[in-house]
């Protein structure tokens, strides 16, 4: 690989950036395309675009085949997948591993110390943190989740005015389509927007009639999947 190819592609896995190098295997040629622009030594077919394009929303790398039989080898690079959960509660207990099966770097934002504990959450890492200042710590981008799970305005209204502000492909908060409206209302008497708000994915979770901790944990988990993948708008 090129210097100048890696060079960039570190810097995107930096920003949180995913960016897939497509090779020519015919001649060697190789370019680089990101969600929105590319740039190369070999101009690439609408179609061939936008297959790399849906390899970079699946995190997949593989061969294209252009309509002249050209073959092109994809590789995509990511940064990590994170998700970071604001409430040491029991669906987070049920969801923290769940995700870490999946291929998330989990974080648990709590300032509240009897909750927020190692024995109760092994393996993760815990932050005692005020919300906002924990998820502005952890610096969200394109590859993060964040998921409120508190019920609780003091701590979870914090943290979506930050998540709001970042780039984080998925924001969620637990609560009832009242108690979410409410919520709505609140956050847009904080300041935040009618259009910035429908960001937020509430009632969180795909409604496959959870009830236990375990199963609404797997409700939010297809639906932060789902928007991942660009199935869920």
């Amino acid at each position: 690989m090129k210097k100048q190819w890696l060079d960039k592609i570190q810097a995107c896995r930096l920003q949180g950036e995913a960016v897939a190098l497509v090779t020519d295997l015919s001649t060697g040629q190789a370019s680089l395309i990101y969600s929105q622009a590319t740039e190369g030594e070999s101009g690439l077919a609408s179609s061939i675009l936008e297959a790399v394009r849906k390899r970079l929303r699946n995190d997949q790398s593989g061969l294209e085949e252009s309509e002249n039989g050209t073959e092109f080898f994809v590789q995509i690079f990511s940064s990590p997948l994170r998700l970071i959960l604001i409430g040491a509660v029991h669906i987070a207990q049920a969801l923290a591993p769940l995700a870490r099966m999946t291929g998330y770097k989990v974080y648990i934002v709590d300032p509240r110390r009897a909750f927020n504990t190692d024995a109760r959450f092994p393996g993760i890492e815990t932050s005692h943190d005020w919300p906002d200042e924990g998820v502005a710590l952890l610096k969200p981008d394109r590859r993060t989740a964040i998921v409120t799970l508190t019920h609780d305005p003091k701590l979870d209204d914090p943290a979506l005015q930050q998540a709001l502000k970042s780039e984080a492909f998925y924001i969620g908060a637990l609560g009832s389509r009242k108690t979410h409206a409410v919520r709505l209302e609140r956050l847009i008497s904080q300041g935040a927007s009618h259009e910035t708000i429908q960001r937020i994915h509430g009632p969180v979770g795909l409604k496959i009639g959870a009830i236990t901790p375990a199963e609404i944990a797997i409700a939010i988990l297809a639906e932060i999947t789902a928007t991942l993948r660009g199935i869920v708008p």
